[in-house]
């Protein structure tokens, strides 16, 4: 069972709401297979692992979450207004000149965004700066989650950024790779391998089963970080 959220008027959102959130946005159509295939990922992230909210927002103790995967963000802002943290009315103007919903997440337009994203690569090494900051404030609960995708991984900051986490144990950083089969390049023995010769904690996990996510994301990792690959097959017709 999943929970909800009194989100405007009272109106109670969940799961089975995503999808009609995110019919009334419009103008990226080409993104809304990306945008799709983290759905899963973002509302058991959101609903059931993430020490934050709305009223956290800002509090420095709040887990943080970064979206690398920054084409097609309309799954992302479905999320943020089921929760709470944008009003749904928003949603109809995604895009539009004077709408602080772009076609890439602004963090400084929108409640909640913790970095603007959007150039691949880069949200990783953010994530591993976010982690260093936070450990050398002596805030040690505050937990790190980075959402890229399988394609991403061919930048090579990312590869910096992968190796670096692990020879530093960053167990506060946590990523997920959305793995929709996008990737130019194969990597011998998968995804996870990569991040497994960095020193990495790692799960492999069907990127639409809750439960199964929920579990791979919750897995203990001592003195580690740790990155979950949520395979979403194509949907063919």
């Amino acid at each position: 069972m999943t929970r909800t959220i009194t989100g405007e008027r009272g109106r109670a959102h969940g799961y089975a709401d995503l999808a009609g959130l995110m019919a009334l946005m419009s103008g990226d159509e080409k993104h809304g297979p990306a945008a799709t295939s983290t759905l899963d990922v973002l509302w058991v992230l959101y609903d059931r692992v993430l020490r934050v909210g709305p009223e956290q927002a800002d509090d420095p103790g709040r887990d943080r979450f970064l979206l690398s995967k920054g084409h097609g963000p309309m799954a992302y802002y479905a999320v943020l207004a089921a929760k709470g943290f944008v009003p749904a009315a928003w949603l109809p103007g995604f895009g539009s000149y004077d709408s602080p919903l772009g076609h890439h997440p602004d963090r400084t337009l929108v409640p909640g965004v913790e970095i603007g994203s959007g150039s691949l690569g880069h949200g990783l090494p953010i994530a591993v700066g976010t982690a260093l900051g936070l450990r050398a404030q002596g805030l040690d609960e505050p937990r790190v989650w980075v959402l890229t995708g399988d394609a991403e991984l061919d930048e090579g900051s990312n590869h910096e950024a992968i190796a670096f986490a692990g020879a530093t144990g960053l167990e506060r950083l946590h990523t997920v790779v959305v793995d929709n089969a996008s990737a130019r390049h194969a990597r011998p023995g998968g995804i996870a391998a990569r991040f497994e010769a960095a020193g990495w904690s790692t799960a492999t996990v069907d990127g639409r089963d809750h439960e199964a996510l929920y579990t791979a994301f919750t897995a203990p990792h001592p003195g580690r970080p740790h990155v979950v690959v949520a395979r979403v097959a194509p949907k063919t017709a």
